[in-house]
């Protein structure tokens, strides 16, 4: 995953083909929940012939009441600990798993792309990308993106995509 510059479109594609052998060979559908990438994660994804074998489809979830009412996101998590955490990362892949009956695997993306909004504590570029496999492990990873608004959300697409690759190839 490159870290001094954003992805570029050929790395998006290249990891979208990567996700889409995956679950093909599994015979797994995936779902998405976008806060921060707004809808990139399923564009990227989109992109490839034939991704309806796969791709179910995706919630943008970019203001935290379309958390809590498509995502079952609960308020009260949303208001301790912030829309950008571990914590709601998990939880959006949940409400997705459970928003998508038919979906193997989900992933979803909370961050701050910027170029404001972040604090000391929470930094432009905090972003957490999760994945949750139906009745198995769901994984979270922090990353902090140092790009402009653009390339922070096209890191943080890659990162969702790599990661749920990574759950849709595990033996």
């Amino acid at each position: 995953m490159p870290s001094t510059r954003a992805p570029t479109d050929v790395e998006l594609d290249a990891a979208a083909r990567l996700l889409a052998r995956g679950l093909v060979k599994r015979g797994w559908q995936m779902a998405s929940a976008e806060s921060c990438t707004g809808g990139l994660v399923g564009h990227v994804i989109t992109q490839i012939p034939k991704s309806s074998d796969h791709y179910l489809g995706g919630i943008v979830s970019y203001s935290n009441s379309v958390k809590e009412e498509l995502l079952d996101v609960p308020a009260d998590l949303l208001e301790r600990v912030g829309a950008v955490s571990t914590e709601v990362a998990e939880a959006m892949t949940a409400g997705t798993l459970g928003r998508f009956p038919s979906a193997s695997l989900a992933v979803a993306v909370t961050g701050i792309a910027g170029p404001d909004g972040g604090t000391n504590e929470k930094p432009v570029g905090l972003t957490y990308v999760a994945a949750a496999v139906r009745d198995g492990p769901t994984v979270v990873e922090c990353h902090t993106w140092s790009h402009d608004r653009d390339g922070n959300k096209r890191a943080s697409a890659l990162a969702a995509i790599e990661l749920a690759t990574r759950l849709a190839t595990v033996e």
